[in-house]
């Protein structure tokens, strides 16, 4: 069944790796038992709302952007250093929007998903 101590005859080791208890590994710690970074797009993903000149109704997304980059490419459309303005969602789809027709850009923090019944 083994063709080496840890490794099964496929070539697969088992996981979690032999001396890390399996609730580190799931923990976000690595396989041979350091911390990691939490580096999930949720951490620094920020809430954009677009008013459109003309439009009865605002764009609102979730950008895995940070803050300082949507407010940098903002700025670049409004000082004319762009001609649209093009903001990526946490889903990896991209949102362009004239420069000239921007009216107004609201930034804030997402909103945590609420759970169950009657979450208030």
């Amino acid at each position: 069944m083994f063709a080496a101590a840890g490794v099964f005859a496929s070539g697969v080791r088992p996981w979690p790796p032999a001396g890390v208890p399996a609730r580190l590994v799931c923990a976000g710690y690595s396989a041979d038992g350091r911390a990691t970074p939490n580096d999930r797009r949720r951490d620094k993903a920020v809430e954009v709302k677009i008013g459109v000149q003309h439009a009865p109704r605002e764009i609102t997304l979730e950008s895995g952007q940070s803050a300082e980059e949507v407010e940098r490419l903002v700025a670049e459309a409004l000082g004319g250093k762009a001609q649209v303005l093009i903001l990526e969602d946490s889903h990896g789809r991209k949102v362009l929007v004239p420069a000239d027709r921007l009216a107004y850009i609201e930034l804030g923090e997402p909103s945590a998903r609420k759970v169950g019944f009657g979450a208030a």
